[in-house]
């Protein structure tokens, strides 16, 4: 059963985005981003605005499984639960429309980059390390197998290696130590922009 979040348990949002979610049609907007990011907090409040329910991809692996993910790591190791994952997030975005938060490393997997693709339209929220570290220190490291040596290093090593990855979503937005409603504003925008819809909305011409 989908774990999803009432849009009215966030605040009456700014207005209905009607030409914005016909054009959206059965397709999810999946946000990707390294842990700390904001993808939930900043979900959540996305979904809220759109009308739209909000699926946290690691909630419902943690509920398919019957276990943590610290637990999954430690049981049954990375490779299990990239499994897992890819075919949980393939569930999800066969019932769309959504607004759907991934794991860190979930848009690593091509597989699930081709589906992200065909079901949905991806948006990276992209922070620098001083952000993701000082968000990340807020909660226990015991909470993330990935930081569980130096979270500073690790951080740069993810960096590293899923940045480029990352880049490849549809749209990239700037996560920074701002007000969360600016962010799902940007986002709102970029997905308009995205799908061809901000000429029209205002009455000009392409």
């Amino acid at each position: 059963m989908l774990m999803r979040d009432s849009a009215a348990n966030f605040g009456a949002p700014p207005g209905p985005e009607p030409a914005l979610l016909k054009a959206l049609g059965q397709r999810s907007v999946v946000l990707v981003g390294m842990m700390g990011a904001g993808k939930t907090s900043v979900g959540r409040r996305l979904a809220a605005r759109l009308g739209l329910p909000f699926v946290d991809a690691d909630v419902e692996i943690e509920s398919a499984a019957g276990m943590s993910i610290p637990d999954i790591f430690s049981e049954h190791g990375e490779p299990y639960f990239r499994t897992g994952e890819a075919r949980v997030i393939t569930r999800l975005l066969k019932s769309g429309p959504q607004v759907l938060a991934t794991g860190g490393g979930a848009f690593m997997d091509a597989q699930t980059r081709e589906r992200v693709s065909a079901l949905g339209i991806s948006v990276w929220l992209k922070a620098d390390l001083d952000t993701l570290l000082r968000r990340v220190k807020r909660r226990a490291v015991g909470d993330r197998p990935m930081l569980k040596s130096d979270p500073a290093e690790a951080l740069k090593e993810l960096m590293a290696v899923r940045y480029p990855v990352y880049a490849q979503a549809d749209i990239t937005i700037h996560s920074r130590e701002t007000q969360h409603e600016t962010i799902v504003e940007e986002i709102v925008a970029a997905l308009k922009a995205h799908l061809g819809l901000g000429a029209q909305e205002q009455g000009i011409s392409p």
